[in-house]
């Protein structure tokens, strides 16, 4: 029954055609070329935007939440206040810093003074060797104590500014691990944020793909919207996922618009393949239930309607497998030539294999 149906759609299709061929006002008809060339088959999977930089602040000194100035999803600039911790503690011991270095400076000063009044005596004679080397010695001693209470005071304003947690970037807040009123010790995540000046996207190739991704080093992103983005630097991870088997790559978003933010889908299409195929204007095919066919010009330049099998669909081109040669000219308006009540003209065409062709 299914070659009975595409022997009587193909005879029919011959009488529709030699029937329009013999009118004498035929309508113009515009042709073009079977050609062959070179295309890359292509691999559409799903990525996903993320930001380069996205980090966890957290506390380096003990103390008590104070304030919280910006909550989840506030947007803050490079170096705003987003903790302030309770400081007391630390004031207390940078005082206490302060007044130990005014107590060595003291000291220091008052073996400086001795020194001196013994080195001058000293090159009369009028002081013993063990004196002088004395108080040479207190003198060395005193300048020690003040450099050791001017490192405690560094230290002690180091720990105060630690209770100012700032953002190192500007950017979006994306979590907050603490409230106001709980205590937090060295090492305790604050706050979650990330950056939208640098994003990227990642995505998952599955094996079969990779050696060829990897040595073609080339991928297009495109939104939803059918918008395609420019990359930057692209990076293969040498290791697959145990679970997934697949290898992740990267690749720098070069111009973030301000319409992009993590955690977007897009569809990044990998080079997988690359062969010589036979192409024809897509707009050329004609089709009835299951079969395709093209009007192909003979030798008098007269319309014959030949069944063709068909591959991939690349833009505006159709790939042709079998049932035409390099070099025939096919109807690209071949409406012209049948009603849309018998024929259709197809506007799209779907792919077997699942994937799509990259000139």
């Amino acid at each position: 029954m299914g070659r009975l149906a595409a022997a009587g759609f193909i005879v029919t299709l011959g009488l529709l055609a030699s029937a329009v061929q013999g009118q004498d006002g035929a309508r113009a008809l515009m042709t073009a070329v079977a050609e062959r060339s070179e295309f890359h088959e292509t691999v559409r999977l799903d990525g996903v935007i993320e930001a380069v930089q996205q980090s966890t602040v957290s506390a380096q000194t003990s103390g008590t939440v104070q304030s919280l100035p910006y909550d989840v999803d506030d947007s803050v600039a490079a170096g705003d206040l987003i903790v302030q911790l309770e400081d007391s503690e630390q004031r207390s011991r940078l005082r206490q810093a302060q007044a130990g270095l005014e107590e060595a400076e003291a000291a220091l000063s008052d073996a400086r003074q001795r020194f001196e009044r013994i080195e001058a005596i000293s090159e009369r004679g009028l002081v013993s060797r063990q004196e002088f080397d004395q108080a040479s010695n207190n003198l060395a001693a005193a300048r020690a104590r003040v450099e050791r209470a001017s490192a405690a005071v560094a230290e002690a304003r180091e720990q105060l500014s630690y209770t100012r947690v700032v953002a190192p970037y500007g950017g979006i807040l994306t979590e907050r691990h603490v409230e106001v009123g709980e205590s937090v010790s060295p090492g305790q995540p604050l706050l979650s944020g990330l950056s939208l000046e640098q994003l990227r996207v990642v995505v998952d190739l599955p094996q079969k793909y990779a050696e060829l991704a990897r040595s073609e080093r080339q991928a297009t992103v495109t939104l939803a919207d059918g918008r395609v983005l420019e990359t930057g630097e692209m990076t293969f991870y040498p290791y697959a996922n145990p679970q997934t088997h697949t290898f992740r790559l990267r690749m720098r978003l070069s111009e973030p618009n301000g319409s992009l933010f993590p955690g977007m889908l897009v569809k990044v299409g990998v080079p997988v393949a690359s062969r010589e195929a036979l192409w024809v204007p897509a707009s050329s095919l004609v089709r009835r239930s299951e079969l395709r066919a093209v009007f192909v010009l003979d030798d008098q330049g007269r319309p014959r309607l030949r069944q063709v099998r068909t591959g991939v669909r690349d833009n505006d081109r159709l790939e042709i497998l079998a049932g035409l040669s390099e070099g025939e000219r096919v109807v690209t308006n071949p409406s012209q030539l049948v009603g849309s009540d018998r024929l259709h003209l197809v506007t799209e065409l779907g792919t077997e294999s699942g994937t799509e062709a990259k000139p």
